[in-house]
């Protein structure tokens, strides 16, 4: 029999590395967040694929790991693959990292683990922080079901498109946005998918975090983000539990626009059944030009 706590013991002394693909997880922000079975893989690595070299390094030399680094990001990736999959195949330990958080999400990658695992590699996960989920959970919303939709496009047109897309998912929708674009993409959010809840996290992790919750037009015109610095992370709610049919939407609008007039009565519907406020509001002219 072993003796007491031997398993627990075994747990603090890190093993041989296994030859593979090691998918490793690392900090968005504080580099205190990584785990010790990261930094154990790190420092086993053969080699460390790194989006950035100098990212890397800075987060291998804050833990004290000297490591081969080689640069493996979107324009790197073709060129480099075949190299890395020879090693993996010869029985390398690689180590495929993100600049921040979790490789794969909004990152390359996937190709090279599809055809790793497709030559027979083992490709293991090293979790740890995701800026997706680190939002999602201090966002007030619904965590129970969530889609991650990435990036929306840089054009206001193709960004509604897509928002109109997923309009109907029952979920909370998870997006990343960068700073300059933000206000335009909360204001096509508000115009799309309605009156609904919403946060926006930014600086996840960082000295000047901000978490900001709101209806989606009042986060677009909030000036707190006029200026958001950092990487941002939007999380809106999912729609109502029961979307109002045309003949209710259409009542409604009709009773409001009799007593506010086209614009404000748009904007009451809108925030009373969930609805996108720009189609209500141009068919609240229409009704305003049907009026006798």
């Amino acid at each position: 029999m072993a003796p007491a706590g031997s398993a627990l013991s075994d747990l603090t002394v890190p093993k041989p590395l296994a030859p593979g693909l090691y998918i490793v997880a690392t900090p968005i922000g504080n580099l205190r967040d990584i785990t010790l079975r990261a930094l154990d893989v790190l420092a086993g690595a053969d080699l460390v694929l790194c989006e950035d070299t100098r990212v890397g390094g800075k987060l291998l030399a804050a833990h004290g790991i000297s490591a081969k680094l080689e640069r493996y990001d979107e324009h790197a990736a073709a060129r480099a693959r075949p190299m890395i999959l020879a090693r993996l195949a010869a029985g390398a330990r690689i180590a495929l990292t993100s600049d921040a958080g979790t490789p794969l999400i909004s990152d390359p990658g996937y190709r090279l683990v599809r055809e790793a695992a497709a030559q027979g590699v083992a490709v293991m996960p090293i979790p740890g922080p995701s800026a997706l989920l680190a939002g999602l959970t201090v966002s007030g919303l619904p965590t129970d079901r969530f889609l991650f939709a990435g990036f929306p496009p840089p054009k206001s047109a193709a960004r509604r498109q897509v928002f109109e897309e997923l309009r109907a998912i029952p979920a909370a929708l998870i997006f990343y946005e960068s700073g300059p674009r933000l206000a335009g993409s909360l204001t096509d959010m508000a115009e799309v998918f309605g009156a609904r809840e919403a946060a926006v996290a930014r600086e996840l992790t960082k000295i000047h975090e901000t978490v900001l919750r709101g209806a989606l037009a009042d986060l677009a015109s909030d000036p707190r983000l006029d200026t958001p610095r950092g990487e941002i992370v939007v999380i809106v709610g999912p729609p109502a539990a029961r979307i109002a049919t045309r003949d209710e939407s259409e009542t409604a609008l009709r009773e409001a626009v009799a007593r506010l007039g086209p614009s404000a009565g748009a904007a009451e519907v809108a925030r009373a059944l969930g609805l996108p406020r720009r189609d209500l509001y141009s068919r609240a002219l229409a009704l305003k030009t049907e009026s006798p």
